[in-house]
């Protein structure tokens, strides 16, 4: 009964109703996925208010509509196809930064799905996008920046992405934010997406403090966040090494590189490995990674930054995973041991049931 008030409501002629009818649908989908389903049939008359002209009206369905679409790919699609990108993309030129805000909210929610990707693209909503994750508000900048990646997913989206200069303002948030957090986690997947364009890597290193920021991503980020870090930088050693070995050597990357290998994902540790090989002042042809070709190559990047108050803590983490090596070394021979000895005594019980 509830659900159909307030659709009978937000269809209503007046603006008070209106409103009121929003302010319930807003409060009755924010936590329950069923509400969301039987709400879906107020979509069209919550989008005519966007165009309404009334800030309380627009704000007030504008909410209403975000929490309709959260985890619901049918409301995200509906909302798209009743005609919401229009006021939605004059939402995020406007001067209230309220509603700037909520709009780049929006915008974040419906991108998350694929159907929605070219849509939103198509709108001009990429230029927008960057502009607020340049000057909008620290929220907008954040919305704006996982718009962006979820964007991106999109192959087309790249070209559109990077001829709008989004490496600046994304270096920007990344060096105002919490380095384990998601907006880093985004931020640096953005960046290794962008980082296999020559425009992007440009931009990187003519950012002050641009690859730094990176590597405090692949020591200090999550675990995914890592692992977008340090594609990232393989991606930029990868297209020309001789110029960017030492951009990212002269930033320290060792120390957390050498971390991933033992402590990163997969992906990570496979990438840490193939970037310690680029680093190298000749990079290691064989295809098989061991632990003393690591040694090599690590000891190799570490004499020639030996005066760097990073190479102590290198030098320390190589030592540990030398150790760790020989000591998993043992315990495989002792298993193979114990195995050997129940079979040993198997092949005896066996014998003796013959005698």
């Amino acid at each position: 009964m509830a659900t159909e008030r307030a659709i009978e409501m937000v269809r209503s002629d007046g603006r008070e109703e209106k409103l009121e009818g929003a302010r319930e649908i807003r409060r009755l989908a924010k936590t329950s996925s069923m509400h969301r389903r039987q709400l879906s049939g107020a979509i069209e008359s919550l989008v005519s208010m966007l165009g309404s002209g009334d800030l309380d009206c627009n704000e007030s369905a504008l909410l209403a509509l975000l929490n309709l679409a959260v985890k619901d790919e049918r409301n995200k699609i509906k909302i798209v196809d009743a005609g919401a990108l229009k006021p939605l993309i004059n939402f995020l030129q406007s001067h209230n930064s309220n509603l700037q805000e909520h709009a780049t909210a929006a915008i974040l929610t419906l991108s998350a799905s694929a159907v929605n990707k070219p849509t939103i693209t198509a709108a001009g909503a990429i230029p927008l996008l960057v502009n607020i994750l340049r000057d909008g508000s620290l929220q907008s900048k954040i919305d704006s920046v996982m718009a962006l990646y979820n964007l991106s997913i999109h192959p087309d989206n790249l070209h559109i992405i990077l001829s709008v200069q989004p490496v600046s303002p994304i270096i920007n948030l990344l060096r105002s934010c919490k380095k384990s957090s998601k907006t880093a986690e985004r931020c640096s997947a953005l960046l290794e997406s962008l980082m296999h364009f020559d425009e992007a890597r440009n931009a990187l290193t003519a950012v002050e403090g641009g690859v730094l920021r990176v590597v405090e991503v692949l020591e200090d980020g999550s675990l995914q966040g890592r692992e977008h870090a340090v594609g990232a930088l393989l991606a930029m050693c990868e297209s020309d090494r001789r110029r960017y070995r030492e951009v990212i050597l002269k930033e320290g990357a060792i120390p957390g590189l050498l971390e991933l290998t033992v402590q990163g994902t997969p992906k990570s540790q496979t990438k840490a490995r193939m970037l310690l090989q680029l680093l190298r002042e000749s990079p290691y042809a064989r295809s098989k990674f061991q632990t003393d070709v690591l040694e090599n190559i690590v000891i190799n990047i570490v004499s020639q930054i030996d005066e760097d108050e990073r190479s102590g803590k290198a030098k320390k983490m190589l030592a540990e995973m030398v150790q760790g090596s020989m000591e998993r070394s043992l315990r495989h021979l002792q298993q193979r041991a114990l195995v050997c000895n129940l079979a040993d005594l198997h092949v005896t019980n066996c014998a003796s049931e013959f005698l």
